[in-house]
């Protein structure tokens, strides 16, 4: 069974919002929840970066471990979901997790705490796949109609990756062993693929051959 993560590639992010926007729009998310934010390190300094952040669906997740009424639950694919009915809003959660995935609405002249709210990696909850009851109170389910994360579906860079553990790794190890190689260091054509003839023609100047035209055999 496939185990469902998220990875940003730090080297790609733009800091243009567009995850935090799809997540929002896609799920209906309450004014003033957040379940995906951009964090910028060093931000105006040479060399600053910025991670899409979010919950990471940890493999032992401190969420869990907290909890005083087990509201969390862990799907087949490790995604790491709750259940709304059994959330009494405590905070625990809150400050257990590393990444500040969880969220309060607050509502009350004292900021009274509602129900915890956070990234379902777009796989609901655990209400019937795709009724209303579950769209109302989780968003979207998006894992059941054989769909990734709309986050990272709309990443214009590609910088946030969604899906099998495995296939996300191979793919972040690539980029690295990619990045930064030849004349066009850190070019896009380099970073981002579709540089193959790019790479055929630099070969064949190098060894002296003449370029092949269209049509010739």
């Amino acid at each position: 069974m496939a185990r469902m993560k998220f990875l940003c590639d730090s080297e790609r992010c733009i800091e243009c919002n567009g995850c935090v926007t799809a997540c929002k729009n896609e799920h209906e998310v309450p004014w003033g929840i957040n379940r995906r934010r951009v964090v910028t390190i060093g931000d105006g300094l040479p060399g600053e970066k910025s991670v899409s952040v979010a919950c990471m669906h940890c493999t032992d997740a401190p969420c869990m471990a907290v909890c005083p009424v087990d509201c969390f639950y862990r799907t087949d694919e490790g995604v790491v979901l709750h259940d709304k009915d059994l959330c009494i809003g405590c905070g625990y959660c809150f400050y257990a997790c590393p990444f500040g995935a969880p969220q309060f609405p607050q509502s009350g002249a004292f900021g009274q705490r509602g129900k915890m709210d956070k990234c379902t990696f777009c796989a609901g909850g655990p209400e019937a796949d795709n009724s209303q009851e579950e769209f109302e109170k989780y968003g979207k389910n998006r894992l059941a109609e054989g769909k990734l994360p709309l986050c990272a579906e709309m990443c214009s860079t590609k910088a946030l990756l969604a899906g099998d553990a495995d296939v996300v790794a191979d793919i972040f190890r690539q980029r690295s062993l990619t990045r930064g190689k030849g004349g066009e260091l850190w070019g896009w054509g380099t970073a981002y693929g579709g540089h193959g003839e790019m790479k055929r023609e630099r070969q064949r100047e190098q060894s002296g051959k003449p370029q092949e035209k269209k049509g010739d055999k």
